[in-house]
């Protein structure tokens, strides 16, 4: 696992932050955290999906595509999951079931929810952190009780295989 703290400069975070966490930003409810029968809910923004970009606000991730450079890209999500009175953890599940693709996860806020592995590795929810690994590696997230809200953005992605 890659862990890069300080993923954004100062300016590119706070813009990042101003417009997804703006009342005007575009959220949908979505059934289904870690998969569609979990009996949880949470909050998403699909940027790219089914080979195409979805959302007008694609060119917000250009920081973040620039550190990860895919070589083509699966996925791209924002979660947001609401305050809770306790911490929620939602199911470990795997991101893509292709051996060689990778997950990265990039923290827009911090809070007191974190992600955990099935190893019991945990990244905490720190802003501008972003933390990178193997699709394959079974992972859960959870809500916060110290936030009004937890967001993350999910990229799932192939990479330029290093030499």
């Amino acid at each position: 696992m890659k862990v890069i703290n300080n993923c954004l400069s100062k300016e590119e975070l706070i813009n990042f932050q101003k417009l997804t966490m703006n009342y005007t930003f575009p959220w949908f409810m979505t059934w289904g955290v870690s998969n569609a029968n979990d009996k949880n809910y949470q909050f998403t923004h699909t940027f790219y999906n089914d080979y195409e970009i979805k959302s007008s606000y694609f060119n917000l991730l250009n920081p973040i595509l620039k550190i990860l450079n895919p070589i083509s890209i699966i996925k791209i999500k924002a979660n947001l999951l609401i305050k809770e009175n306790e911490i929620i953890k939602h199911g470990y599940h795997v991101d893509t079931y292709s051996k060689n693709a990778k997950t990265a996860i990039f923290y827009v806020n911090t809070n007191n929810g974190f992600t955990e592995f099935k190893n019991k590795n945990i990244s905490k929810s720190e802003e501008n952190k972003l933390i990178i690994f193997n699709s394959q590696l079974e992972h859960t997230g959870t809500t916060c009780t110290d936030e009004f809200f937890r967001t993350v953005i999910n990229f799932n992605y192939f990479e330029y295989e290093s030499k």
